[in-house]
C-alpha cells in the first residue's frame, strides 16, 4: 500500500536538545576530528566563538530525535521492515555551541509514490535558544513495496 500524499505538510511536535561540551567532545572523537574548537576548552574560549563548538555534522544528533515519532506514526503506516535510509542533506546557518538549547521542528516535505517504492522526505528546522536558525536538514527514506 502506497504512502498517502495527503500527509505532505504534516508537522510533528518540536523537540529541544541541550547541547553539552561533553557530547560535542564525544561526537568529535567518534568522527575522529580532533579540531581544538571541538575538543580544547582553553583554545575554544579564546576563539571568536568563546566556547566549545559542535562540528556541523553534530546536527544528526539533535535532528535524530524527530525521526522516531514519524516512524511510529500510525496514520502513515510505514512498513519498517521495508524502509531504508535514502539520503540526508544539511544546510548550515549558525554555529552550535556548548550550552545551546536547539529546538527542532519536523514536517513531511515530500512523498513520491513510484512503481516499486515510496520515497518520503522529512524536513527538520533547528533553531537555537535565541530563535536563530542553525540548520535545515532533509532526511529521505525509501519504503520498498
Amino acid at each position: 500500500m502506497a504512502i498517502d500524499t495527503k500527509f505532505i505538510g504534516k508537522e510533528y511536535p518540536s523537540y529541544t536538545y541541550d547541547v553539552s561540551k561533553d557530547k560535542i567532545k564525544e561526537y568529535a572523537k567518534a568522527i575522529k576530528n580532533q579540531d581544538p574548537h571541538f575538543m580544547d576548552e582553553a583554545f575554544a574560549k579564546k576563539s571568536k566563538y568563546g566556547a566549545i563548538i559542535a562540528p556541523p555534522t553534530f546536527a544528526v544528533v539533535f535532528g535524530a530525535y524527530l525521526i522516531e515519532p514519524i516512524f511510529l506514526d500510525s496514520e502513515l503506516n510505514l512498513n519498517m521492515a521495508m524502509l531504508v535510509h535514502g539520503e540526508q542533506e544539511f544546510e548550515f546557518f549558525e554555529v552550535v555551541k556548548a550550552g545551546d538549547a536547539i529546538t527542532t521542528t519536523a514536517k513531511i516535505s515530500d512523498i513520491r509514490n513510484k512503481e516499486k517504492l515510496d520515497v518520503i522526505t522529512i524536513e527538520g528546522i533547528s533553531k537555537n535558544q535565541h530563535g536563530r536558525s542553525v540548520c535545515r536538514g532533509l532526511y529521505t527514506f525509501v519504503v520498498r513495496k
